[in-house]
């Protein structure tokens, strides 16, 4: 029998993941990762936060919740094995008002239907006992909610790939592929030059490109890629150690973004964001580097239009924080009040892969795309760098069973406890 050789489109936490995960099962096949970034981790995983999601949020029952608890598994035993910093600093989510402590409560029982563990909510004195400097009508709190550096992660899972054997070829930029049933073969352009590799089996987990990358290889204009920026601050050094955890607000279901939280890192700094606001380009990370092409993309898009319909008034509201960064700042002295008037310095956005459907909904599960010898993951929304290692396994899984070669499990070790 011939050796199966899998093509990866993406080296991202994701791509990365199913690199690795490939290698495990299927440790005689041919892996390439293909990336047309300099570096892995150049996207999403490298511009955000670093918060490993514990599930509170997510509808029971949808992928999106499953793969969750699952990669914050995967995810704290990776960490422990690449002695990575893994910080189980805790989240609190605040509630300012009654009608934000009736969406709490519906919160922390979407929480416990997902298996979070420890979680309760706690009152203004609580709230004191957790987070001193914070203040609140009630919070829910979330002790086993952790911190990372995902692009480290990427880059220890990159290692392993290629330990094992994998090639990782980066500046490659995808410009066509042929996906038929019996294999792909996708042309790179490259240092001006093109070549073409042919793989038996095709993973694309292309974020703020996917579904650009899908289209070439046969998928659906919907879900479209509408890239949302979002802005963090970095408090100046006196405020690193005014919170122990992560301050987080209660949703809006009127506004389909989460809103501006205090989130630790695992270097000791603290940061403020972010906010959500059209971005002007997919990888304009600087604010100034208008991207036409991914513009009038957007601006051909029905879905967008009545996307900002649904939503002009949250959107006029974000706008005056993306100009003001007192407004910007003050949204965070409401759960902090002694952040009230803080010095702090822009960093580098982040940019959200958020896909849309032709009707302006923005989806809110991970979606899969099968299509040939090609599985496309099409969304994979936060907690997309959580679930990653999960993501990895069902991915594979899904591969497995279409090459008639493994079945639909889990490893040995799934079915022990999330949080061992």
């Amino acid at each position: 029998m011939s050796t199966l050789s899998f093509g990866v489109i993406g080296a991202g936490i994701v791509g990365a993941a199913v690199a690795r995960e490939i290698t495990h099962r299927f440790p005689d096949a041919e892996i390439t990762v293909l990336d047309k970034a300099d570096a892995a981790a150049a996207h999403q995983t490298g511009h955000n936060s670093g918060v490993v999601h514990a599930g509170l949020y997510y509808q029971p029952g949808s992928l999106k919740a499953r793969l969750c608890r699952r990669g914050v598994h995967l995810l704290h035993a990776y960490a422990n094995e690449k002695k990575l910093p893994f910080d189980k600093c805790g989240k609190i989510v605040v509630a300012l008002t009654p009608v934000e402590e009736a969406r709490l409560r519906d919160i922390k029982e979407k929480a416990l239907a997902n298996g979070v563990p420890d979680v309760e909510l706690l009152g203004p004195e609580g709230i004191r006992s957790v987070e001193p400097n914070a203040v609140g009508r009630m919070a829910l709190h979330s002790p086993h909610t952790a911190i990372i550096d995902y692009a480290a992660v990427t880059r220890a899972l990159i290692d392993d790939v290629q330990r094992a054997g994998g090639r990782v070829i980066l500046g490659a930029e995808v410009v066509s592929i042929a996906n038929g049933e019996r294999g792909c073969a996708v042309t790179v352009e490259r240092g001006g030059e093109q070549t073409t590799h042919t793989f038996d089996h095709l993973i694309a987990c292309a974020g703020l490109q996917s579904d650009r990358v899908a289209r070439l290889a046969g998928g659906a204009t919907y879900p479209k890629i509408v890239p949302f920026f979002g802005q963090y601050s970095l408090l100046a050094p006196e405020h690193r150690d005014i919170l122990n955890g992560l301050v987080y607000p209660v949703p809006d279901p009127a506004y389909p973004f989460l809103g501006v939280h205090l989130t630790k890192r695992v270097d000791g700094e603290m940061l403020v964001g972010p906010n959500a606001f059209l971005s002007f380009g997919r990888e304009n990370y600087n604010g100034w580097h208008v991207g036409l092409k991914d513009s009038m993309d957007v601006a051909a898009s029905p879905g967008f239009w009545k996307f900002a319909g649904q939503n002009m008034q949250a959107a006029v509201q974000e706008f005056g924080a993306v100009i003001s960064r007192q407004k910007f700042l003050a949204g965070a002295a409401a759960y902090v009040p002694s952040l009230e008037g803080a010095a702090s310095t822009p960093i580098t956005r982040g940019i959200r892969a958020q896909a849309m459907d032709r009707d302006g909904q923005l989806l809110d599960d991970f979606v899969i795309e099968d299509i040939g010898s090609a599985t496309l993951l099409r969304n994979a929304p936060s907690p997309g760098a959580t679930s990653s290692l999960a993501i990895a396994e069902h991915l594979v899984d899904k591969i497995g069973h279409h090459l008639r070669l493994t079945k639909h499990t889990f490893r040995k070790d799934g079915d022990r406890a999330l949080d061992e």
